[in-house]
């Protein structure tokens, strides 16, 4: 033969294709995914086997985990020690497993992610749930597979009644699929099976009456059943877990302690990462973070700071660490049949599991029971040939004695009694102590016994309904003697953030600096003073920059921001800058697409921007510098985008000053600066598209070309309101709306405010009530909070009172804003020290932005 005829020619396409195909076959089914029927690995089952061979069992003591080791690896599973060691070890953790298959002595690693001593440290035994996997194994209730050197048999499947793949789950990486199946609790399990075997075509929403929920072995929380049913229904889905969390008041400060974790989750590098978020400041408000478990049980301990809501920095650390986490649900496993004996990956949903495991037990009933009705009917052969003997006592006697060998002696009785080699041989070897009466009663007696046996054993062969009832029986003992209370709680909450939950929804003023810096506030920074008074620093600004805008909202409120250009841009209050009073904040252009020469000069805070009804049934009322006004659904502006929208066409000399929420049939009075405003109905104006210009509402003065508007109010309850109006100089008063006579919109208007130089021009124009305070702002950044019963309701072309005493001549005011009414305690504290301590430091509240904090601290005071 020449070396051209040995060598064989092949595509070698075709060849990888065909090996790689060869390969990854065998990791599917020799390796990495576990058969439906046991939930086992084939490591997993040769370990648990080669215990109960060695007789390792719950009721002997441990041996050396070294000694498993090498004997798997002798005789099943030649793929490293290290592997087999890491699925022994796997079994006997309480954090992986939900029942634990093996009992482990020693160090068997930690939830902190310590890997396990090495087995020549630790020792192990099966504990009585591993020993249920392998009950009736010796029965012939599995088929055996010849190991790899072909010199001992191994078991292909357990003939487990635990249903094992649903209640400690799996997961593997294959070669292109993988399986992730989580851990769910005995009791239910079993309470579906019993269901299913009593309705094999029960729907999945049926038994998920009786299996809720996956049940994790470290307990914690399943946020939301969507990710639940999506899993038992197509094979895949995404459960959200999350600790379990409580918060401890202390008299110093709350804690945060958690108690339970999400399955899967390493303690150690947690804890680590909260403390690491803390330290970088990503979540403000904890102090401190410590590990606190003990053998009694998981204690972690997250110390919030005393100004801060332990709430939302629980929500804080759900969102940005694994306190809260998924589990990817993908339930693939090896299902076998008649035409593929190894068994093929499938995907499977709830009921196929259920379904496969008790086609499996039926298997193994069945085979279980031909195994003992012929153990039965053997003893039974046995029995018949017994009972003649002892019937014919002395002829046995007498032939067994005439034998010359035991062989001799079978023949004669074969043929005097017309017996068979077994039973013959049977009488041949039984003892003297049989002969007497008492044995032979027993014979009788247990004859009848096997008798009575072999019939139940036919009888569940024949009868599917009796058989069924054995498997629910087992099933059963099963539950009672294993089973125990669900770990993990379901919570029928939504399985999506909302952000507003990270936030409580607190009362806050918003601040908007003339040059563009943006923050906000805790409203209770802000006291109430008597009128007249000098007022505090409220915020700290560069030089030539002052506070320009105002406004008091709360957390959970949308802020639509008009710029002087006529764009509208969406925030939510908490996605403002946080600053104190004195703080400057942030530029608003960091934060909007604003262009650089366009500037906010309006804004809106509104709760229901996403409720349809409320957008259709209100409008945004617009007003210009030049007393153009426009009003527009306020639907047209509840789809934030991230550029903005155009909200109002704007002529070049002019700009957007004031915008209002109306209700269709509100009043409005807009205000110019020379003090005089003009009060119409807004049914007068029709609602107009967003890009629209809108109408004339307001005439200014012809002689005086620096007049324009500086405000819109809009009118609810005219009973209940007042119009203040407030001068540049610190005055301002109050004056009833019926002073205002209703017109028709465009024209000059009545006159609100007695301009003088003592008032200086108008600069602000509210609708108020007696539920609110007025705060003022200066340019310098002072500010000032006043009682409405402060401020005296006068007629309207009264100069009004002194409401801040403005002590630098070149200070004016900027902004108003109102509040909510400060309480009765907080006023009377703060005015006490309205002509005290206020005016002994009103110079130094008074000094430039590049106060020093020592001396912002001390203005506050």
């Amino acid at each position: 033969m020449t070396d051209d005829d040995r060598i064989i020619k092949v595509n070698i396409e075709e060849e990888m294709k065909s090996s790689y195909i060869d390969y990854s076959m065998s990791v599917i089914v020799s390796r990495a995914l576990p058969d439906v029927r046991d939930g086992f690995k084939p490591v997993h089952r040769r370990i648990l086997y080669d215990m109960m061979e060695l007789g390792i069992t719950h009721d002997k003591p441990t041996r050396k985990s070294a000694r498993v080791v090498g004997d798997v690896l002798g005789k099943y599973h030649p793929h490293g020690d290290s592997s087999v060691y890491g699925a022994l070890v796997r079994l006997a953790q309480p954090w992986n497993m939900r029942y634990t298959l093996v009992e482990g002595q020693g160090n068997f690693g930690s939830m902190d992610g310590d890997s396990a001593a090495a087995m020549r440290y630790t020792e192990a035994r099966l504990s009585p749930v591993g020993e249920a996997m392998m009950q009736d194994i010796e029965k012939e209730t599995v088929d055996m597979d010849r190991n790899f050197d072909n010199t001992r048999d191994e078991p292909s499947v357990m003939p487990t009644r635990i249903p094992n793949f649903l209640v400690n789950g799996a997961s593997g990486i294959a070669v292109g699929m993988a399986t992730n199946v989580p851990t769910h609790n005995l009791r239910e399990v079993i309470d579906g099976c019993v269901a299913y075997i009593d309705n094999p075509d029960i729907t999945i929403d049926e038994l998920m009456h009786y299996i809720k929920a996956p049940d994790f072995p470290t307990g914690g929380y399943i946020m939301g059943m969507q990710g639940v049913r999506s899993a038992y229904e197509t094979g895949r889905g995404r459960i959200i877990m999350r600790a379990k969390t409580d918060i401890e008041s202390g008299p110093q400060h709350d804690t945060i302690v958690v108690s339970e974790l999400p399955y899967g989750l390493n303690k150690e590098e947690l804890v680590k990462f909260i403390g690491q978020l803390a330290a970088d400041k990503r979540i403000e408000g904890i102090s401190n973070v410590n590990d606190e478990s003990d053998k009694d049980g998981m204690r972690i301990v997250i110390d919030v700071k005393r100004d801060f809501n332990a709430n939302v920095v629980l929500n804080k650390l759900f969102k940005m660490t694994a306190l809260q986490t998924s589990f990817a649900v993908n339930c693939i496993a090896l299902v076998h049949d008649h035409a593929h004996r190894a068994g093929r990956p499938q995907l499977l949903t709830l009921k196929d599991c259920i379904k496969h495991f008790i086609e499996h037990r039926h298997d193994v009933v069945i085979r279980r029971t031909q195994y003992d009705l012929r153990k039965a009917q053997e003893r039974a052969h046995i029995l018949e040939g017994l009972i003649i003997a002892s019937d014919n006592i002395d002829e046995v006697v007498r032939l067994i004695r005439a034998s010359k060998t035991p062989q001799a002696a079978i023949e004669a009785l074969k043929e005097r009694f017309g017996l068979d080699d077994v039973q013959a041989k049977a009488i041949v070897d039984m003892r003297l102590a049989q002969l007497t009466n008492i044995q032979q009663e027993k014979l009788h007696e247990e004859y009848e016994e096997i008798e009575r046996r072999i019939a139940y054993y036919e009888q569940i062969l024949s009868d599917d309904e009796l058989c069924r009832k054995v498997m629910k029986d087992e099933l059963i003992e099963v539950k009672e003697k294993y089973g125990d209370d669900r770990r993990t709680e379901i919570c029928l909450s939504s399985t999506e953030f909302n952000p507003e939950d990270f936030y409580a929804d607190d009362e806050v003023v918003i601040t908007i600096s003339h040059l563009g810096y943006i923050k906000r506030t805790p409203l209770n920074e802000f006291r109430a003073q008597g009128r007249g008074g000098v007022g505090s620093k409220g915020g700290s600004t560069r030089d030539s920059d002052f506070i320009e805008y105002i406004y008091h909202a709360t957390m959970h409120n949308t802020m639509l921001f008009f710029t002087a250009k006529g764009r509208c841009y969406w925030l939510k209050v908490y996605e403002l800058p946080e600053g104190a009073k004195n703080a400057k904040g942030r530029a608003i252009q960091n934060m909007l697409n604003i262009d650089p020469d366009d500037s906010i000069n309006a804004c809106l805070h509104i709760r229901k921007l996403g409720d349809a009804d409320f957008c259709q049934s209100h409008f945004v009322m617009f007003c210009t510098k030049q007393g153009i006004i426009k009003k527009t659904c306020l639907s047209e502006y509840s789809r934030p985008r991230a550029n903005g929208v155009n909200a109002i066409n704007i002529r070049e000399d002019d700009k957007v000053v004031s915008v209002v929420l109306t209700n269709g049939s509100d009043e409005i009075i807009i205000a110019n600066r020379n003090g005089r405003a003009i009060r119409f109905n807004e049914n007068t104006v029709r609602a107009m598209g967003r890009t629209a210009t809108g109408v004339r509402g307001m005439r200014l003065d012809d002689a005086d070309p620096t007049d324009e508007v500086i405000g819109m109010i809009c009118i609810n309850d005219p009973e209940k309101e007042t119009v203040l109006v407030v001068s540049e100089k610190g005055k301002g008063k109050r004056s009833a709306v019926e002073d205002y006579r209703v017109t028709n919109r465009g024209g000059k208007g009545v006159k609100t405010l007695n301009i003088t130089e003592d008032t200086g021009k108008v600069v602000a124009i509210k609708a108020v009530t007696e539920e609110e305070d007025l705060m003022i702002i200066n340019k310098s950044g002072i500010t000032i909070r006043l009682r409405m019963d402060e401020i005296s309701v006068q007629g309207r072309a009264t100069q009004g009172n002194k409401l801040i005493d403005l002590k630098k001549r070149n200070d004016v005011i900027s902004s108003v804003c109102l509040v909510p009414a400060d309480d009765e305690e907080a006023l009377e504290q703060d005015s006490e020290n309205t002509d005290g301590s206020a005016d002994e430091n009103v110079d130094d509240m008074t000094t430039t932005a590049n106060n020093s904090d020592e001396e912002a601290s001390t203005n506050e005071e």
